[in-house]
């Protein structure tokens, strides 16, 4: 049917025209002229008979065929063509002995600088079109289809800026960056390794990254939502042995370089990243239920139910944890992830498109927003993500993680939700500096990306309450309190009781709209610095 409607509406030149213009000719180059750009850097029209008749051969496998991964393989089906031309008349038989014999000068593999845009992304769109929109190969090859997808080229290309800004190309540190718009649930850019054509290998979509303490705010979430923990909730932080399997097991984590900061709430937990708390926090809520919110939000991959989930051990890619946070972001609603809006064939018929989802409320939106609130202060002084704090010139919550092999910085503005994840593909430990790419990596990416969008708060729902707390007892403020901050809180969990500590009337200064301006001052004092 398809074939019937090419021939209507094109001649049988323009349909080898358009086939050999957008064909895949392996290692990131579509079409016949960036083919030839990168094996034998060249313009199309000027390759010979012996380079024409190499990559006629690669589109029918241009994996088995390559020149740079199976030369042989490729000098074969070169033959073959050379002898398809010699029995249809195109060429004689001493004209394909001499290009078969020719000595080719293939470019280095890398050399070339590659004009393709977003190539994981474009993988990532055909795996999605093949296995799930029911679209086959042949056809997606060779149907004359147009795809239309999520991707923003700007952000795409600030996302591709970014990492080659960030990362070392010498190095055999790798990286992944995935970006989400929580509202529509578009995938916006993805960056799935540091060079396609030296790896097609795609690590935004990888199962086998710990994402270490960036999974921590899930676990905080079901903390929140079950209304047993507040922002001010505190553990004391201190060398721990716990016991979990009814006394049979025992766990003792340890806090980075041995750092332990005495009793802590969640708000400083969150910012320092402390390992004690976290555990702390697992027992009492419960790993069955801390993964219970991870599916809620997306997460499929298999999750062990031991209280070290809270450091974040069962990995995850990173595409699942932009998916998640982008749930975050949304105040708790999930809208499933989209690349693809629609696909027409030749004659310009729609043969799918994308639906229109509603999406679901998975997470009470205040206890969203909470998290929200506390996860900005890893922005904040003395927060984990406090280094890349200049260059965040509008509202924005995340969190850090970093394992041996692995660091992650997974956050999140109303617009959009972001992980970006460094590391070794064969698991080699990671410095100190190497850990300190991914950080950098989301700050310049969310800025580049959304430079023409006007800064944003996180919108406010119902539910929440905005009291003053006095920092030193955790109680509500009185008018002399000397150091009050003002703090979210799911509507019902917010303290009762009054500070004693110093003296005053037991009465609340004016919180109307204050978590509002609180939100705007604070963010406005970090837009102004640079």
């Amino acid at each position: 049917m398809y074939t019937a409607q090419l021939e209507m509406k094109y001649t049988k030149d323009e349909i080898l025209q358009m086939y050999l213009n957008e064909i895949y000719y392996g290692h990131g180059a579509y079409g016949i002229e960036a083919a030839s750009l990168m094996y034998f850097g060249k313009p199309a029209k000027d390759l010979d008979l012996a380079e024409s008749a190499m990559l006629a051969g690669i589109p029918k496998g241009p994996t088995y065929y390559s020149p740079y991964t199976h030369l042989d393989n490729a000098k074969k089906r070169q033959k073959i063509v050379l002898g398809t031309m010699v029995t249809t008349g195109d060429i004689t038989q001493k004209e394909a002995d001499q290009a078969a014999a020719e000595k080719l000068a293939i470019k280095p593999q890398g050399q070339q600088k590659s004009n393709l845009t977003a190539p994981y992304f474009r993988d990532y769109v055909k795996n999605l079109v093949t296995s799930q929109l029911g679209i086959s190969e042949d056809m997606l090859d060779h149907g004359g289809l147009n795809i239309y997808t999520t991707l923003d080229p700007h952000a795409q290309a600030a996302a591709e800026e970014a990492v080659a800004k960030g990362m070392d190309s010498a190095s055999d540190l790798e990286t992944a960056l995935v970006s989400i718009d929580p509202r529509s649930g578009y995938v916006k850019a993805m960056v799935g390794g540091k060079n396609y054509k030296e790896s097609q290998y795609n690590h935004a979509l990888a199962k086998t990254r710990q994402p270490g303490s960036s999974f921590k705010p899930i676990m905080y979430l079901t903390a929140l939502s079950s209304k047993t923990m507040t922002g001010l909730t505190t553990f004391n932080s201190e060398p721990t042995l716990f016991h979990y399997d009814n006394n049979r097991k025992t766990y003792q984590p340890s806090n980075y370089g041995d750092k332990y900061l005495g009793e802590i709430n969640m708000e400083q937990a969150i910012a320092a990243s402390d390992n004690i708390y976290a555990v702390n926090t697992m027992l009492k809520v419960g790993a069955d239920n801390v993964i219970a919110t991870a599916r809620k939000l997306g997460i499929v991959s298999p999750l062990e139910s031991v209280p070290s989930l809270a450091l974040g051990t069962s990995p995850i890619s990173p595409f699942e944890m932009a998916s998640a946070f982008a749930v975050i972001s949304n105040n708790g609603k999930r809208i499933p992830p989209v690349a693809v809006l629609k696909i027409t064939d030749a004659a310009g018929e729609v043969i799918y498109e994308a639906p229109k989802p509603a999406g679901e409320q998975v997470v009470d939106p205040a206890a969203a927003y909470v998290l929200t609130h506390l996860m900005e202060s890893v922005f904040e002084s003395g927060g984990t993500g406090n280094r890349v704090s200049s260059i965040m010139k509008r509202p924005v919550a995340g969190k850090t993680g970093t394992t041996d092999t692995d660091a992650w910085l997974v956050g999140y503005t109303p617009e959009l939700a972001t992980a970006v994840w460094v590391g070794f593909d064969k698991g080699k430990t990671i410095t100190t500096t190497d850990a300190h790419r991914a950080a950098p990596i989301f700050a310049q990416y969310t800025e580049k990306a959304l430079e023409n969008v006007p800064p944003k708060i996180f919108t406010i729902p119902s539910g929440v309450v905005s009291v003053y707390i006095d920092e030193e007892s955790g109680k509500l403020a009185t008018a002399d309190c000397p150091n009050k901050k003002l703090e979210v809180f799911i509507a019902g969990t917010e303290p009762t009781e009054y500070c004693s500590l110093h003296g005053g009337e037991k009465e609340q200064p004016d919180v109307k709209n204050k978590a509002e301006e609180h939100s705007w001052w604070s963010d406005f004092k970090r837009w102004l610095t640079d």
